[in-house]
């Protein structure tokens, strides 16, 4: 019923879109049928395949340094309460700063280009990791860990079999959300400077009024999204399926 009830909505503003465009009512917008015919033009020429592969590479390095760094801060300030109070006002800060407000600074420093949006949706993303160890590791059982500590369980143990287990979830969690950051500060980003990618196909098919490809990509960055987010969701239930979050509450 819920996937017939989706589907529903789906079809219900296609054909309201549908009707809308060929009306007129949406000035210069073109149905969806014709975006749909201009996507399969894009797979079927090619065409469509290097800004897809650009914009997959901005958003994995920067996904991929985002992790990296987000685990190596979270993880001591997660850990130790001082530094924690003594970091929360500086991250509470930089985290509310919106990547897209260095785009000049980076395109002065880089230039127009790939490492430029790597830098913007790695800022944008990291924070997402950073809290989410965080949480992830202050939320460690008082209790295990001060019986860890009575059998005198070496620090390497209690990290790999206490500290992680625990947090990992929550990693797990900031994992997901960074992906989608970084994937929307990418496009993003190469719409603003241009720099290669779905982003600047959007900016340079509207500038040649070539409107039923600019939706092409515009609904080829929502199904890239959509992948992207399946794809983690998927991976999470996967690695956590040990974990009560995670499990199938039996009838």
């Amino acid at each position: 019923m819920n996937r017939l009830s989706q589907l529903g909505v789906i079809v219900l503003v296609l054909g309201a879109w549908q009707v809308a465009a060929a009306t007129g009512q949406l000035g210069a917008v073109p149905t969806p049928l014709v975006v749909a015919g201009a996507v399969l033009g894009l797979v079927l020429d090619g065409s469509g395949w290097g800004p897809l592969a650009e914009t997959l590479a901005s958003w994995f390095i920067s996904l991929l340094l985002a992790v990296v760094i987000g685990v190596i801060i979270g993880f001591p300030l997660g850990v130790s309460r001082v530094t924690y109070r003594m970091s929360v006002v500086t991250l509470d800060f930089l985290r509310t700063i919106p990547a897209l407000v260095f785009v000049p600074l980076v395109v002065l420093l880089y230039g127009a280009g790939l490492q430029s949006t790597i830098l913007l949706a790695f800022f944008g993303a990291v924070w997402a990791m950073v809290m989410q160890t965080i949480y992830g590791a202050r939320d460690l059982d008082p209790v295990a860990r001060d019986t860890f500590r009575s059998f005198g369980v070496r620090r390497w143990d209690t990290v790999t079999r206490l500290l992680l287990p625990t947090a990992l979830p929550y990693m797990a969690t900031g994992v997901r959300l960074a992906a989608a950051i970084c994937l929307l500060i990418s496009i993003s980003a190469q719409i603003v400077i241009p720099a290669g990618g779905f982003g600047e196909q959007i900016v340079v098919h509207q500038l040649s009024g070539a409107l039923p490809e600019m939706f092409a990509y515009i609904v080829l960055c929502g199904v890239l999204g959509m992948a992207i987010d399946s794809t983690f969701r998927w991976f999470e239930r996967s690695v956590l399926a040990w974990h009560p979050s995670h499990r199938k509450v039996s009838s």
